[in-house]
């Protein structure tokens, strides 16, 4: 089940731009305008957010429809939606409409454009490489990069394969990684490569790692994500390491638990371990420090006392009677 938080001001009433029923509604699915007008109705009213599962009631819709309605406004241009983590939620930020389109008309003339032969071979390109046409939004939007992002054709290219490489051909998913790669400083060719590899590297280790745990899917959680860069990148743990803490966690709880392996490669990055050695060093020395006290231990509930010295033969003679007869 998906939330959606919208991001707005509150208003008495629900103003629909006359450039969405002119524009946008005539082609648009039925149910896809019955989504847009109600959440636009909940963002003005001051809602803070709604979840799917009380939109597709109160449609009489089922959720995946609703999941489909708002991607398809963000694809027109008439929404902004963002992930805001894995759990399926996002920010939903209704645009100004007769901005978008002023914006769009100033800043990107398609027409004028695609008789660049630079722009038209770029985006044909692109359409071999995600295997299908694209819309003009997402022409506008490849085209926009150069200005906005100061990508050449080239990055684009690169872009859009790493992207294809990944299984990923939706606009939303390109477009984030565009935005990620541009919050990088990413601006040439050189740039891209280097940071494929890095990112590359970091990922074949994690998915050997969750493999390692019997973990299939190499979607993991932002905290889990997070725990794996820190131990690869920052503690720079060889995989036999984090190998060796993995099967430590299985023995101890009969289960995979980041935060349970993390604690323990916490622990020997701060006794600076770095080998399997050093982690058999550990053991041995916790082993002995254990039988050390053990031994102590006996020692002082049992033998620390004074010991009693008998005369046994007197106590013989003085059990069998004989004692007192050779008195």
């Amino acid at each position: 089940m998906s939330t959606f938080i919208f991001k707005t001001k509150t208003f008495d009433y629900t103003p629909v731009s006359n450039i969405f029923i002119d524009k946008y509604m005539p082609k648009a699915r039925g149910e896809y305008v019955k989504v847009y007008l109600l959440g636009l109705k909940y963002c003005l009213g001051g809602e803070l957010g709604v979840n799917s599962s009380i939109l597709a009631g109160t449609l009489h819709l089922l959720e995946t429809d609703i999941i489909n309605a708002w991607n398809y406004w963000n694809d027109e241009g008439v929404i902004r939606m963002i992930p805001v983590d894995n759990m399926g939620n996002y920010n939903i930020e209704f645009l100004d409409l007769e901005a978008c389109n002023e914006d769009s008309s100033d800043n990107i003339n398609l027409l004028t454009e695609l008789n660049k032969g630079t722009n038209k071979d770029m985006l044909q390109d692109i359409e071999k490489l995600i295997g299908r046409p694209l819309s003009p939004r997402e022409m506008t939007m490849y085209l926009g990069w150069q200005k906005d992002f100061s990508f050449p054709p080239e990055l684009i290219l690169i872009l859009i394969q790493y992207c294809v490489s990944k299984g990923k051909t939706d606009s939303r998913y390109i477009e984030k990684i565009a935005m990620a790669w541009y919050d990088s400083k990413i601006r040439t060719i050189e740039d891209a490569q280097s940071f494929i590899k890095k990112h590359e590297d970091k990922w074949i280790k994690i998915r050997k790692i969750l493999t390692y745990l019997g973990i299939k899917d190499a979607e993991v959680m932002k905290p889990q994500e997070d725990m794996l860069d820190k131990w690869i990148n920052i503690y720079k743990f060889p995989l036999e390491i984090i190998y060796k803490a993995c099967d430590i966690c299985f023995e101890r709880i009969n289960k995979a638990d980041f935060k349970y392996i993390d604690g323990i490669l916490n622990s020997w990055f701060k006794d600076g371990i770095k080998t399997l050695e050093d982690v058999a060093k550990k053991d041995l020395k916790k082993s002995n420090f254990k039988k050390a006290n053990s031994y102590k231990a006996s020692n002082d509930s049992f033998n620390d006392f004074d010991q009693r010295t008998y005369d046994f033969d007197s106590l013989e003679k003085r059990l069998l009677g004989w004692e007192k007869d050779d008195d």
